[in-house]
């Protein structure tokens, strides 16, 4: 009889230690639309490296935090190819300073899932100049990030925002940079690698580039009778290319109507109907923010 009874204690103790562990289970396997995007990094090993990174950014009480975000975030195997691009072993080799702005560049303060994504531009977190970094977002086959990174899965669905997968980190991009990212540009980057003046506009500026568009570059050459950048030389190039560079990070709410001093002479700006140059040329789209400066678009070269 003693025997029996202490057969069904042991059977009851392990029915409330088996009835426990299961509670716990249920406890720790939270559903993902319950789970903040911090926790949600957490709980995959896929992004053990980015948690890593956001610990020693003290960012993850802001991905635990209320709002909604967009978080495009790389994997493990994206921030080894990062490693080994910068030669070093990992996380432990970037300083606080280096990792807040690489970061949160990857950060929306809006959600967007990718049914809302269209191309263009998008403002991140990661803070440039007194305003915030430009992302470029490609949607013609699948999502694109800056021409480089590729979104491989869509839509993680969080409690704080939407997660997005991506399989390259993002760097904060220069103006030169900004230009290698967009394909409109392509004609503009071939000049400024032609007049030698890439490591200018890497540099630290801050610059405010008047970008001319490949269709602009193309209506100049029609009008020169030339076939393209390759009919003319540096010393010709340098000349009008810096007349489209304005020393400081010149914001589009901080434009005035007047004559703007470049690197290379002054330039007449209006403000009104339409914002122009020089009378003619239209400014089509405006702060496209890099970490060294400021890109405006427009519909013509601008000859000095």
């Amino acid at each position: 009889m003693k025997k029996q009874t202490l057969i069904y204690g042991m059977i009851a103790l392990m029915g409330i230690f088996i009835l426990t562990g299961c509670e716990k289970a249920e406890e720790e396997m939270k559903p993902v639309s319950d789970m903040t995007i911090a926790e949600y990094a957490g709980s995959d090993a896929n992004f053990s490296i980015l948690v890593q990174a956001l610990t020693k950014a003290d960012l993850v009480n802001i991905l635990n935090g209320t709002g909604n975000f967009t978080v495009f975030a790389p994997t493990n195997a994206a921030f080894t190819s990062l490693f080994n691009q910068l030669g070093i072993s990992g996380i432990d080799a970037l300083t606080k300073e280096t990792l807040t702005p690489i970061l949160l560049y990857h950060v929306l303060g809006t959600e967007a899932k990718s049914s809302m994504i269209s191309s263009g531009y998008y403002k991140t977190l990661s803070p440039a100049q007194g305003s915030n970094l430009s992302l470029k977002v490609d949607v013609a086959s699948g999502v694109k990030l800056n021409k480089t990174a590729n979104v491989t899965t869509a839509d993680v669905d969080v409690k704080n925002g939407v997660i997005h997968v991506i399989d390259k980190v993002l760097l904060p991009p220069t103006v030169v940079d900004q230009a290698l990212n967009n394909d409109s540009f392509s004609i503009l980057v071939q000049a400024v690698v032609k007049a030698n003046l890439v490591e200018t506009l890497n540099g630290s500026g801050p610059f405010t580039i008047f970008a001319p568009t490949n269709a602009a570059f193309e209506s100049l050459f029609t009008t020169l009778g030339i076939s393209g950048v390759a009919d003319l030389t540096a010393e010709q190039l340098v000349p009008i290319l810096t007349y489209h560079v304005v020393s400081g990070n010149v914001l589009s709410t901080q434009l005035q109507a007047g004559n703007v001093e470049t690197l290379n002479g002054a330039i007449s700006v209006a403000l009104s109907p339409v914002p122009t140059i020089n009378g003619s040329t239209k400014i089509v789209a405006t702060d496209v923010q890099a970490s060294n400066g400021v890109i405006h678009v427009i519909d013509q070269v601008l000859l000095p």
